[in-house]
């Protein structure tokens, strides 16, 4: 029987007194989260250091699951489950609050990401909500350790392009095979490591984690790429990389003149990443277009493609998605081809800012 720690007097009374006023970290690790993607877009040295506190944070609690989970055959080897849950209650709370705010502006909510938002918000209130949460970490350790790997995938995910300056897939790479480390202490605790075929198994979940955060790429948002605003027009003006001109969009303009998709895409400053415009007709791929954005300041880095050869029939829905080199979605642009000049839709060359969460828009 593994016994625990006792704690010191003072270290009590400061538990207790924390605890007392446990509901107002929620939100103090919120307004971080919202002041950290101001200070990231404004000044993102400011939000270097906030990301690198929490990765220090992270470490220290991974070094103490680690030190629980070898020594627990000794008796006094451990600090007390509570304490320890509520060490790791506050860590994943601003964790997620820091990283939401980067996740709900890079979402494109009329796709699969928007369910991968929805999710962490979910794990945002399961984090804040107690009787919910310390049931979780005390009776399904398997979903415990899912959550604790979740909020170590995305911590990745926002941090490492602000601090490294790595692209978007280099993030994501480093996140998904960041998972089965950071996971491990969790999985220690889930096998208790009794034999070989416990090892086998806690190596083959870990790695089966990471594999599956690869396949489901697509369904995850850039993090820290997002587009400020979007337009399609029939003419462009290089010298102030602008876009201009209007035509109704028909088949016989299309063919005539061709089209520009244009768009303005945030990204960290001193950061290079390829992106492609992706055309498809009717859910249909018909080009793809590689663009190189650098990082930039409050005014996004602007992009733009230019279709020329469209099919003999072009009329139907049309998309460009903006892509990253690893297929996680930027944004789209949705368009309508007829052969109605009257009632068709019209490139204006108007640059229309991005639906999302504008409260957080800075551009």
């Amino acid at each position: 029987m593994v016994n625990e720690l006792a704690l010191p007097g003072w270290l009590k009374a400061w538990m207790e007194r924390l605890q007392r006023y446990h509901y107002l970290w929620p939100i103090v690790s919120f307004a971080s989260g919202v002041i950290s993607f101001f200070l990231v877009t404004r000044q993102q040295s400011l939000g270097g250091f906030l990301a690198v506190a929490l990765l220090g944070t992270w470490v220290l609690l991974i070094g103490e699951n680690v030190w629980s989970s070898l020594r627990q055959h000794r008796a006094k080897s451990r600090l007390p489950r509570l304490v320890a849950t509520f060490v790791t209650q506050l860590t994943h709370q601003e964790t997620l609050c820091f990283c939401l705010p980067f996740i709900l502006v890079t979402t494109a909510w009329g796709t699969g990401q928007a369910l991968f938002a929805v999710i962490l918000v979910g794990c945002a209130l399961l984090s804040v909500i107690d009787p919910l949460y310390f049931k979780l970490a005390e009776r399904v350790r398997w979903l415990y350790f899912a959550f604790h790997g979740l909020c170590a995938f995305v911590l990745i995910l926002v941090s490492a392009p602000l601090l490294l300056h790595v692209t978007t897939g280099q993030s994501f790479l480093m996140a998904t095979l960041a998972v089965p480390i950071l996971s491990l202490p969790s999985l220690m605790t889930l096998f208790q490591g009794r034999g070989v075929l416990d090892w086998l198994a806690m190596i083959g979940l870990a790695v089966a984690l990471s594999g599956a955060a690869w396949m489901g790429r697509t369904w995850i948002p850039p993090a820290t790429l997002w587009i400020t605003s979007s337009a399609l027009s029939p003419a462009f003006n290089r010298a102030e990389r602008a876009p201009m001109g209007n035509i109704a969009l028909t088949n016989t303009a299309l063919k005539s003149n061709g089209l520009y998709a244009y768009t303005s895409v945030h990204a960290p400053r001193g950061l290079n990443e390829t992106i492609y415009h992706v055309w498809r007709h009717d859910g249909r791929e018909v080009d793809r277009i590689k663009l190189t954005i650098r990082g930039t300041g409050a005014d996004g880095y602007r992009a733009w493609s230019h279709k020329l050869h469209f099919p003999a029939d072009s009329t139907g829905r049309w998309q460009v998605d903006v892509m990253t080199a690893t297929g996680q979605r930027i944004g789209v642009i949705r368009f309508d081809v007829n052969n109605d000049a009257s009632s068709a839709e019209r490139a204006d060359g108007e640059q229309r800012h991005t639906p999302g969460i504008g409260w957080l828009n800075t551009d």
